[in-house]
């Protein structure tokens, strides 16, 4: 059904090496940059995180969580600890990692929040503080999954949270002007669906460029293998909370979506993005399924250039 039936083996593969990592596996990534140092974070146990100097070349990092959270312990029957879709800011001066916690195939879901000073584990500043839940989801109770968070902040200095897998598709809402909570009173937003049975839609990602905020998303099935058919869709709007218009003029909330990367000769699918402006260049961060790798899913780094106020993405470093 929905992608949180993921292939577990396959989310938690990791790399033999521990540093100089070349074409690491990866799944779900974001990207950021303290000083020199480029900061990579995926999904995986206590939050798996790798750094490099070069985008080539990879280290682990200690992960956010040493063990499983306890909100997390109690709130999602039999969580262990491995961790979803980690989204990465900088804001208010300290770095913000919001992160998902989901039982398998339902929306028992829920999205947690922790902060450290620096990513420099050497560091006398460094240190992940745990905020704890933010928002969840429950069966029977809400038509949406409380998962793959991504967090924005507008240009009036508010910072909105938009998420979702699956079920009623993707959401939005205001945070506190902290971000650790829902801000009263609530504020949601319906931001993507689908006009299909099963809304195989995830993994939202706004980023701002110019006069609009540009929603980037995944649809059809990731966790495959050689048989996933990830891919990733965009669409604009001149307000943070929409509606999201794709090239043909067609609202994401009504099924639009402009595919913009998907499988090739390489790999099967593509998607679960980030977009991030680092040293003034629009960067793109995904997992591929790679074909020469029997699906193994692994990192794909782009830049992102624009045609007409729309991305196109142009690789400067290919999975496999």
């Amino acid at each position: 059904m929905a992608q949180e039936n993921a292939n577990n083996a396959n989310r938690q593969r990791a790399p033999q090496q521990m540093t100089n990592i070349v074409n690491p596996v990866a799944h779900d990534p974001v990207l950021i940059k303290e000083g020199k140092r480029y900061y990579l974070f995926t999904t995986g146990f206590g939050v798996s995180i790798m750094s490099s100097y070069d985008l080539t070349l990879w280290d682990i990092e200690p992960p956010v969580f040493s063990e499983p959270p306890k909100w997390a312990i109690a709130a999602i029957p039999n969580f262990r600890g491995h961790i979803w879709a980690p989204d990465v800011l900088y804001y208010q001066g300290r770095y913000h990692v919001f992160y998902s916690c989901s039982a398998f195939g339902k929306n028992t879901s829920a999205i947690g929040h922790a902060s450290t000073k620096t990513l420099d584990k050497n560091s006398a500043d460094y240190g992940w503080h745990d905020a704890g839940l933010i928002v969840q989801s429950i069966p029977a109770r809400d038509s949406w999954n409380a998962i793959d968070a991504n967090v924005i902040v507008d240009d009036e200095g508010t910072p909105w949270m938009n998420f979702g897998s699956f079920w009623d598709g993707i959401k939005m809402v205001r945070l506190t002007p902290d971000s650790l909570k829902i801000a009263e009173p609530q504020e949601w937003y319906s931001l993507i669906r689908r006009k299909t049975d099963d809304n195989a839609v995830e993994a939202p990602f706004i980023y701002k460029k110019g006069n609009y905020y540009y929603l980037f998303a995944s649809i059809d099935y990731c966790c495959r293998g050689l048989k996933s058919d990830y891919k990733v869709i965009v669409g604009r709007a001149e307000k943070v909370t929409g509606p999201y218009i794709d090239q043909d003029g067609v609202r994401l909330d009504n099924g639009g979506g402009t595919v913009i990367l998907q499988g090739n000769e390489a790999w099967a699918g593509v998607g679960h993005c980030g977009v991030h402006n680092i040293d003034g260049k629009d960067i793109f961060v995904a997992h591929a399924y790679v074909k020469a790798e029997n699906g193994a899913s692994k990192l794909v780094i782009a830049t992102v250039e624009w045609e007409n106020d729309f991305p196109k993405i142009k690789m400067i470093m290919n999975a496999g």
